[in-house]
């Protein structure tokens, strides 16, 4: 059996939510599989730690492919003429673009579709090339991955996709997350916080992750309690005027904390030395960052729109997203309810168990068998 893989977003201390998915699920299939020949598509130099196990041909195809022009030329040259060359039994695309010339089968991994109700958030250039191409590559790919029930009926709403074709793989999350001790959290919140208490938001800094309210929420909080900060990690993508001007605007943003990327091992704890993580999106496919406080026995406060209540179980408070007031209300219980505090930790501990990328891998290869035995 020859797979071909798209794994362009497989980059040395660059890995998005896409890319940490692709890197998760190869690194376990790849292995698991060692009489399964993979050849992995990079569009640039790739590092040898993604090249999982011996069964694993790399191979570059220029050029990179990160502009939607470049894109374009990517996967219908670049990628259609790789595929005629290998004659693969499958290609296998973790972000969801595809070759729309070539015959081979094809699953398309794709996560959500927030581009199609949220396209003021892109640049012009990316949001024409989602939404032109993106009902095609669901049209052709042959199945279709997406990471929750939320997503999959999107999709089917929206591109008017059969449900049988549509398998859902649940995201995992870093399984290396952990609880910290005392003098950890003690000493981070010297390093971040002057050692005062604070809530942490983690993600890209997109309008749809609703800083805006965020802000407004933590202003509504701190006028009836005192001493607790925001912290805000993520890099500032698409960071609009509309949300700076809100910051600006804050009563309270002496005590917002952005502290930009950080590695794996400083989120782990950032996130376990909170109060708890805030994230109350808009819109999310998954939302990781959820199951990763899980992980670190931390508190979840997020929507109750889109896919979130269904990652998140029991297991969190849900609040309104387009209200200040709920989720400043949640804060509030938050701190002033450490009972509360305690039975979400209990139940995130318990609910984590069903987000694993064991599990996900395993789902994500039966979706795969399943697509070049249709």
């Amino acid at each position: 059996m020859k797979i071909v893989v798209n794994t362009r977003l497989l980059l040395r201390d660059k890995l998005g939510g896409i890319g940490w998915f692709a890197f998760e699920t190869l690194r376990r299939i790849t292995v698991a599989h060692p009489k399964v020949e993979f050849i992995f598509l990079f569009d640039r130099q790739y590092d040898v730690q993604f090249i999982f196990n011996p069964n694993i041909t790399p191979e570059i195809l220029s050029p990179p492919s990160r502009h939607p022009v470049l894109h374009m030329l990517w996967f219908e040259r670049c990628v259609s003429r790789a595929l005629k060359r290998h004659k693969p039994d499958l290609f296998l695309s973790p972000d969801g673009y595809l070759s729309l010339k070539s015959p081979v089968k094809q699953l398309a991994v794709i996560h959500d579709i927030n581009f199609e109700h949220f396209p003021e958030n892109l640049p012009v250039f990316s949001r024409w090339y989602y939404r032109y191409y993106f009902p095609r590559f669901a049209r052709k790919a042959s199945r279709i991955a997406t990471v929750s029930e939320f997503s999959k009926k999107d999709i089917i709403e929206t591109y008017n996709i059969p449900a049988e074709k549509i398998d859902i793989v649940y995201n995992g999350a870093n399984e290396s997350y952990k609880p910290v001790s005392d003098d950890i959290k003690k000493a981070t919140k010297e390093k971040y916080t002057s050692s005062k208490p604070y809530f942490i938001f983690i993600g890209s800094l997109n309008p749809r992750k609703n800083l805006i309210n965020i802000f407004a929420a933590y202003d509504i909080f701190r006028r009836k309690t005192g001493g607790v900060k925001l912290m805000i990690v993520g890099e500032r993508m698409f960071w609009s005027k509309e949300t700076e001007k809100a910051f600006e605007g804050m009563e309270f943003k002496d005590d917002v904390v952005f502290c930009g990327r950080l590695d794996s091992f400083e989120v782990n704890n950032v996130i376990a030395s909170s109060e708890a993580l805030l994230l109350p999106s808009l819109f999310e496919g998954f939302g990781i960052p959820i199951v990763e406080a899980f992980y670190c026995g931390t508190p979840v406060i997020t929507s109750n729109v889109t896919s979130m209540p269904e990652v998140a179980g029991e297991a969190a408070l849900l609040v309104d997203p387009f209200s200040p007031d709920s989720i400043a209300g949640a804060m509030l219980r938050i701190i002033n309810e450490p009972n509360l505090a305690s039975e979400l930790i209990a139940k995130g501990n318990i609910r984590k168990e069903l987000f694993t990328w064991d599990k996900t891998a395993a789902a994500l290869w039966q979706s795969m068998l399943k697509t070049i035995n249709q």
